[in-house]
Protein backbone atom coordinates (compact mmCIF):
# COMPACT_ATOMS: atom_id res chain seq x y z
CA UNK A 1 0.00 0.00 0.00
CA UNK A 2 1.31 3.20 -1.02
CA UNK A 3 2.04 5.47 1.96
CA UNK A 4 1.49 9.96 1.91
CA UNK A 5 4.20 11.68 1.57
CA UNK A 6 4.36 15.78 2.59
CA UNK A 7 5.34 17.87 -0.18
CA UNK A 8 8.27 19.18 1.69
CA UNK A 9 7.38 22.51 1.73
CA UNK A 10 7.69 22.30 5.92
CA UNK A 11 7.78 26.06 6.41
CA UNK A 12 4.29 26.26 4.91
CA UNK A 13 3.25 23.20 6.82
CA UNK A 14 4.90 24.81 10.09
CA UNK A 15 3.01 28.04 9.30
CA UNK A 16 -0.79 26.18 9.03
CA UNK A 17 -0.17 24.23 12.05
CA UNK A 18 0.67 27.65 13.97
CA UNK A 19 -2.57 29.21 12.41
CA UNK A 20 -4.84 25.52 13.60
CA UNK A 21 -3.20 26.55 17.16
CA UNK A 22 -4.34 29.68 17.15
CA UNK A 23 -7.96 29.00 16.29
CA UNK A 24 -7.82 25.98 18.11
CA UNK A 25 -6.86 27.91 21.29
CA UNK A 26 -9.92 30.63 21.10
CA UNK A 27 -12.46 27.69 20.36
CA UNK A 28 -13.02 26.86 23.68
CA UNK A 29 -13.77 29.76 24.84
CA UNK A 30 -17.00 29.94 22.53
CA UNK A 31 -17.95 26.87 22.69
CA UNK A 32 -18.69 26.94 26.39
CA UNK A 33 -20.31 30.39 26.02
CA UNK A 34 -22.66 28.50 23.43
CA UNK A 35 -23.07 25.79 26.01
CA UNK A 36 -25.00 27.83 27.60
CA UNK A 37 -28.09 28.18 25.27
CA UNK A 38 -27.32 25.01 23.26
CA UNK A 39 -27.04 21.11 23.76
CA UNK A 40 -23.62 19.45 22.76
CA UNK A 41 -25.35 17.42 20.00
CA UNK A 42 -26.71 20.51 18.39
CA UNK A 43 -23.56 22.54 18.40
CA UNK A 44 -21.55 19.69 16.90
CA UNK A 45 -24.25 19.10 14.44
CA UNK A 46 -24.21 22.52 13.22
CA UNK A 47 -20.39 23.13 12.81
CA UNK A 48 -20.21 19.89 10.64
CA UNK A 49 -23.78 21.13 8.56
CA UNK A 50 -22.15 24.24 8.27
CA UNK A 51 -18.23 23.21 7.47
CA UNK A 52 -19.84 20.44 4.77
CA UNK A 53 -22.18 23.03 2.72
CA UNK A 54 -19.57 25.30 2.20
CA UNK A 55 -17.20 23.00 1.52
CA UNK A 56 -19.00 20.99 -0.86
CA UNK A 57 -20.06 24.32 -3.01
CA UNK A 58 -16.59 25.19 -2.94
CA UNK A 59 -15.92 22.13 -4.94
CA UNK A 60 -18.81 22.16 -6.91
CA UNK A 61 -18.09 25.56 -8.10
CA UNK A 62 -14.49 24.59 -9.07
CA UNK A 63 -15.85 20.86 -10.70
CA UNK A 64 -13.85 19.03 -8.04
CA UNK A 65 -16.69 16.57 -6.89
CA UNK A 66 -15.78 14.20 -9.50
CA UNK A 67 -13.33 13.44 -7.64
CA UNK A 68 -15.66 11.32 -5.37
CA UNK A 69 -16.86 9.08 -8.30
CA UNK A 70 -14.65 5.91 -8.74
CA UNK A 71 -13.22 5.63 -5.33
CA UNK A 72 -12.84 2.31 -3.88
CA UNK A 73 -14.96 0.49 -1.42
CA UNK A 74 -11.96 0.87 0.74
CA UNK A 75 -11.51 4.36 0.31
CA UNK A 76 -15.13 4.93 1.32
CA UNK A 77 -14.50 2.69 4.11
CA UNK A 78 -11.90 4.80 5.50
CA UNK A 79 -13.49 7.82 4.96
CA UNK A 80 -16.48 6.55 7.04
CA UNK A 81 -14.40 6.03 9.60
CA UNK A 82 -12.86 8.77 9.61
CA UNK A 83 -16.27 10.81 10.20
CA UNK A 84 -16.94 8.16 13.09
CA UNK A 85 -13.70 9.44 14.73
CA UNK A 86 -13.81 13.10 14.27
CA UNK A 87 -17.78 12.89 15.53
CA UNK A 88 -16.28 10.92 18.56
CA UNK A 89 -13.46 13.47 19.20
CA UNK A 90 -15.99 16.57 18.78
CA UNK A 91 -18.55 15.07 21.39
CA UNK A 92 -15.95 13.58 23.44
CA UNK A 93 -14.06 17.37 23.90
CA UNK A 94 -17.26 19.34 24.31
CA UNK A 95 -18.92 17.04 26.81
CA UNK A 96 -15.77 17.44 29.11
CA UNK A 97 -15.29 21.07 28.37
CA UNK A 98 -19.00 21.31 29.65
CA UNK A 99 -17.10 19.31 32.96
CA UNK A 100 -14.23 20.97 33.63
CA UNK A 101 -12.37 24.23 32.34
CA UNK A 102 -11.20 25.41 29.42
CA UNK A 103 -7.26 25.25 29.88
CA UNK A 104 -7.62 21.87 31.52
CA UNK A 105 -9.60 20.24 28.07
CA UNK A 106 -7.16 22.05 25.91
CA UNK A 107 -4.28 20.69 27.97
CA UNK A 108 -5.55 17.05 28.17
CA UNK A 109 -6.63 17.49 23.90
CA UNK A 110 -3.15 17.54 23.57
CA UNK A 111 -2.40 13.92 24.09
CA UNK A 112 -4.05 13.83 20.97
CA UNK A 113 -0.78 15.35 19.13
CA UNK A 114 1.33 13.36 21.14
CA UNK A 115 -0.52 10.34 20.12
CA UNK A 116 -0.45 11.49 16.37
CA UNK A 117 3.39 12.41 16.82
CA UNK A 118 3.40 8.57 17.45
CA UNK A 119 1.19 7.55 14.95
CA UNK A 120 3.81 8.93 12.39
CA UNK A 121 6.38 7.25 13.25
CA UNK A 122 4.68 4.00 13.73
CA UNK A 123 2.76 3.88 10.32
CA UNK A 124 4.12 6.42 8.00
CA UNK A 125 8.06 5.33 9.06
CA UNK A 126 9.08 9.07 10.15
CA UNK A 127 11.82 9.47 12.21
CA UNK A 128 12.79 11.41 15.40
CA UNK A 129 16.08 12.79 15.76
CA UNK A 130 17.81 12.48 19.00
CA UNK A 131 16.77 16.59 19.57
CA UNK A 132 13.25 15.71 18.77
CA UNK A 133 13.04 13.17 21.13
CA UNK A 134 14.22 15.27 23.63
CA UNK A 135 11.71 17.61 22.50
CA UNK A 136 8.76 15.30 23.04
CA UNK A 137 9.83 14.18 26.60
CA UNK A 138 9.86 17.75 27.55
CA UNK A 139 6.60 18.25 25.64
CA UNK A 140 5.18 15.28 27.94
CA UNK A 141 7.34 16.67 31.18
CA UNK A 142 5.34 20.43 30.41
CA UNK A 143 1.98 18.71 29.83
CA UNK A 144 2.29 16.58 33.10
CA UNK A 145 3.19 19.54 35.53
CA UNK A 146 0.40 21.33 33.82
CA UNK A 147 -2.41 18.87 34.81
CA UNK A 148 -0.90 18.61 38.40
CA UNK A 149 -1.53 22.26 39.05
CA UNK A 150 -4.80 22.09 38.08
CA UNK A 151 -6.13 19.18 39.66
CA UNK A 152 -4.79 20.76 42.63
CA UNK A 153 -6.57 23.84 42.14
CA UNK A 154 -9.70 22.36 40.41
CA UNK A 155 -10.04 18.88 41.25
CA UNK A 156 -10.74 19.37 44.58
CA UNK A 157 -13.83 21.62 44.49
CA UNK A 158 -15.30 20.30 41.30
CA UNK A 159 -15.22 16.59 42.59
CA UNK A 160 -16.18 14.00 40.18
CA UNK A 161 -17.20 16.19 37.54
CA UNK A 162 -13.86 17.55 36.94
CA UNK A 163 -12.47 13.84 36.55
CA UNK A 164 -15.49 12.49 34.92
CA UNK A 165 -15.17 15.53 32.22
CA UNK A 166 -11.47 14.82 31.87
CA UNK A 167 -11.73 11.49 31.04
CA UNK A 168 -14.28 12.23 28.51
CA UNK A 169 -11.50 14.99 27.10
CA UNK A 170 -8.83 12.08 26.53
CA UNK A 171 -11.06 9.94 25.29
CA UNK A 172 -11.57 12.27 22.68
CA UNK A 173 -7.65 12.89 22.35
CA UNK A 174 -7.29 9.17 21.17
CA UNK A 175 -10.21 8.47 18.72
CA UNK A 176 -8.79 12.24 17.19
CA UNK A 177 -5.34 10.57 16.39
CA UNK A 178 -6.66 7.59 15.15
CA UNK A 179 -8.70 10.43 12.65
CA UNK A 180 -5.84 12.58 11.72
CA UNK A 181 -3.65 9.04 11.00
CA UNK A 182 -6.76 8.00 8.66
CA UNK A 183 -6.73 11.24 6.74
CA UNK A 184 -3.41 11.83 6.11
CA UNK A 185 -3.69 8.13 4.25
CA UNK A 186 -6.77 9.37 2.32
CA UNK A 187 -4.66 12.59 0.88
CA UNK A 188 -3.61 9.96 -1.37
CA UNK A 189 -6.07 9.59 -3.26
CA UNK A 190 -8.28 12.91 -2.21
CA UNK A 191 -7.51 16.61 -1.96
CA UNK A 192 -7.77 17.65 1.36
CA UNK A 193 -11.02 20.00 0.83
CA UNK A 194 -12.32 16.50 -0.63
CA UNK A 195 -11.48 14.55 2.15
CA UNK A 196 -12.75 17.23 4.94
CA UNK A 197 -16.01 17.81 2.77
CA UNK A 198 -16.93 14.09 3.00
CA UNK A 199 -16.08 13.75 6.65
CA UNK A 200 -18.03 16.72 7.08
CA UNK A 201 -20.97 15.58 5.33
CA UNK A 202 -21.18 11.91 6.71
CA UNK A 203 -20.58 13.68 10.26
CA UNK A 204 -24.20 15.51 9.83
CA UNK A 205 -25.86 13.07 8.70
CA UNK A 206 -24.71 10.92 11.87
CA UNK A 207 -25.44 13.17 13.82
CA UNK A 208 -29.14 14.63 12.59
CA UNK A 209 -31.27 12.27 14.61
CA UNK A 210 -29.70 13.26 18.04
CA UNK A 211 -29.86 17.08 17.10
CA UNK A 212 -32.38 20.15 17.60
CA UNK A 213 -31.86 22.56 15.01
CA UNK A 214 -34.95 25.00 16.50
CA UNK A 215 -33.31 25.48 19.28
CA UNK A 216 -30.70 28.15 17.28
CA UNK A 217 -33.83 29.94 16.05
CA UNK A 218 -34.27 31.55 19.30
CA UNK A 219 -30.34 32.90 20.45
CA UNK A 220 -29.91 36.23 21.94
CA UNK A 221 -27.43 37.80 20.05
CA UNK A 222 -24.11 36.79 22.31
CA UNK A 223 -24.88 33.39 21.65
CA UNK A 224 -25.67 33.29 18.29
CA UNK A 225 -22.36 35.26 17.62
CA UNK A 226 -20.68 31.89 19.47
CA UNK A 227 -22.09 29.82 17.52
CA UNK A 228 -21.25 31.72 14.20
CA UNK A 229 -17.66 31.65 15.37
CA UNK A 230 -17.32 28.38 16.36
CA UNK A 231 -19.09 27.10 13.08
CA UNK A 232 -16.40 29.37 11.01
CA UNK A 233 -13.62 27.97 13.61
CA UNK A 234 -14.23 24.55 12.54
CA UNK A 235 -14.33 25.43 8.43
CA UNK A 236 -10.78 27.18 8.85
CA UNK A 237 -8.96 25.18 11.74
CA UNK A 238 -9.42 22.08 10.21
CA UNK A 239 -8.71 22.79 6.39
CA UNK A 240 -5.26 24.71 7.58
CA UNK A 241 -4.58 21.17 9.55
CA UNK A 242 -5.51 19.60 6.90
CA UNK A 243 -2.99 21.22 4.63
CA UNK A 244 -0.17 21.34 7.21
CA UNK A 245 -0.46 17.36 6.91
CA UNK A 246 -0.30 17.74 3.28
CA UNK A 247 3.12 20.08 3.58
CA UNK A 248 4.64 18.56 6.70
CA UNK A 249 5.06 15.51 8.89
CA UNK A 250 2.81 14.22 11.56
CA UNK A 251 5.28 14.58 13.91
CA UNK A 252 6.22 18.11 12.85
CA UNK A 253 2.47 19.42 12.99
CA UNK A 254 1.48 18.12 16.23
CA UNK A 255 4.30 19.12 18.19
CA UNK A 256 3.42 22.95 16.55
CA UNK A 257 -0.46 21.96 18.08
CA UNK A 258 1.14 21.24 21.49
CA UNK A 259 1.21 25.27 21.83
CA UNK A 260 -2.56 25.10 22.14
CA UNK A 261 -2.79 25.62 25.75
CA UNK A 262 -0.78 28.71 26.26
CA UNK A 263 -3.07 29.85 23.64
CA UNK A 264 -6.02 29.18 25.24
CA UNK A 265 -5.28 30.47 28.69
CA UNK A 266 -4.50 33.96 27.16
CA UNK A 267 -7.75 33.66 25.20
CA UNK A 268 -9.72 32.89 28.52
CA UNK A 269 -8.22 35.98 30.54
CA UNK A 270 -8.76 38.39 27.52
CA UNK A 271 -12.04 37.42 27.24
CA UNK A 272 -12.51 37.40 30.93
CA UNK A 273 -11.49 40.85 30.77
CA UNK A 274 -13.75 41.99 28.25
CA UNK A 275 -16.97 39.95 29.31
CA UNK A 276 -16.69 38.55 32.77
CA UNK A 277 -19.89 37.17 33.46
CA UNK A 278 -19.71 34.96 30.46
CA UNK A 279 -16.21 33.33 30.82
CA UNK A 280 -14.38 32.17 33.88
CA UNK A 281 -10.91 33.03 34.53
CA UNK A 282 -8.23 30.54 34.79
CA UNK A 283 -6.32 29.38 38.02
CA UNK A 284 -2.93 28.79 37.61
CA UNK A 285 -0.32 28.44 39.98
CA UNK A 286 3.76 28.49 39.48
CA UNK A 287 4.14 24.71 39.14
CA UNK A 288 1.65 25.02 36.14
CA UNK A 289 3.40 28.01 34.19
CA UNK A 290 6.42 25.97 34.59
CA UNK A 291 4.64 23.07 32.69
CA UNK A 292 3.66 25.51 30.11
CA UNK A 293 7.05 26.71 29.53
CA UNK A 294 8.08 23.16 29.01
CA UNK A 295 5.25 22.77 26.56
CA UNK A 296 6.58 25.89 24.58
CA UNK A 297 10.35 24.52 24.86
CA UNK A 298 9.40 21.42 23.78
CA UNK A 299 7.04 22.31 21.02
CA UNK A 300 10.24 24.14 19.59
CA UNK A 301 12.85 21.79 19.40
CA UNK A 302 10.66 19.43 18.02
CA UNK A 303 9.37 21.32 15.29
CA UNK A 304 12.77 23.47 14.27
CA UNK A 305 15.00 19.94 14.47
CA UNK A 306 13.92 18.40 11.40
CA UNK A 307 12.32 14.98 11.42
CA UNK A 308 14.42 12.16 9.53
CA UNK A 309 12.24 10.10 7.62
CA UNK A 310 12.53 6.23 6.59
Amino acid sequence: MALHRPTGHWRLGLLLALATAVLWATLPVALQIALQRIDPWTLTWARFVFAALVLLAWLALRGQLRGFRGQTGRRWLLLGLAGLLLVGNYLGYLLGLDLTTAANAQLLIQAAPLLLALGGVWVFGERFSGGQWLGFATVAAGLGLFFADQIAAVAVTAGSRYLWGSVLVLLGALVWAGYALIQKQLLTHFTSTQVMAGIYALASVLLFPLADPARMACLEPVYLAALVFCALNTLLAYGAFAEALAHSEASRVSMVLACTPLLTVATVEVAHAFAPALVMPERIALLGWIGASLVVAGSAMTSVLGARRR
